[in-house]
């Protein structure tokens, strides 16, 4: 098991969708749901971005990151994206980068689609969700500053058109794989992970 260096808090102004992280978050350890806005929020050490593969920071809560921190922050991340993907970073990909404010010093950009448009019916958000905690797992794990706080929006609900509750659900399955990597794989472990992603209960709800 991945050792528990960060605790999560789950950010979003509408109630609807801090009720729906409540109730799939519900029994994971160190997590806590934040009601708010972005700009409103207390000190915290990474915010995860659920973002585009190009790195355009420019509507939603993308751009009120911006707005806090900066537009060499969104250069930034371009950058890293143009010199490790050539311009295009793959959904399921994650990267952390230093923001130079003290009171939010890491950004972690996770793409949950390549351009702005539907995610839903598939497990964008899971996958993003999943790369970032490893990301962070791997900064903290290569860097004497650990990110110990780590924030995420209701990844894939803005453009992406996902629903709180799904969105909400494959975050929270991604958190649960994070805890609880396979070990060395069988094909039970993966079907039980596959169902576990592609199924709420007995409904499959991803078809890509």
């Amino acid at each position: 098991m991945p050792h528990p260096w960060f605790s999560v808090q789950l950010l979003h102004p509408q109630q609807e969708a801090c009720d729906a992280f409540e109730a799939r978050f519900d029994g994971l350890p160190n997590t806590r749901v934040v009601q708010g806005r972005y700009e409103a929020l207390a000190d915290h050490d990474c915010f995860v971005t659920a973002g585009n593969a190009y790195g355009l920071m420019t509507a939603g809560i993308d751009a009120a990151v911006i707005h806090v921190l900066g537009e060499g922050l969104m250069r930034q991340v371009q950058e890293h994206i143009m010199d490790v993907w050539f311009g295009e970073q793959p959904v399921g990909t994650a990267f952390v980068v230093a923001t130079g404010n003290d009171a939010r010093p890491y950004l972690c950009h996770a793409p949950t689609m390549r351009t702005p448009g539907s995610i839903r019916k598939t497990s964008h958000v899971y996958q993003a969700t999943l790369a970032a905690f490893i990301a962070v797992h791997r900064h903290n794990m290569a860097h004497d500053r650990e990110i110990r706080t780590v924030v995420l929006p209701a990844m894939g609900t803005g453009y992406g058109g996902m629903a709180f509750d799904e969105a909400a659900r494959q975050m929270a399955v991604a958190y649960a794989h994070y805890l609880r990597p396979p070990g060395r794989p069988t094909w039970d472990t993966v079907v039980r992970r596959e169902k576990a992603i592609c199924y709420d209960g007995p409904t499959k709800v991803i078809d890509r």
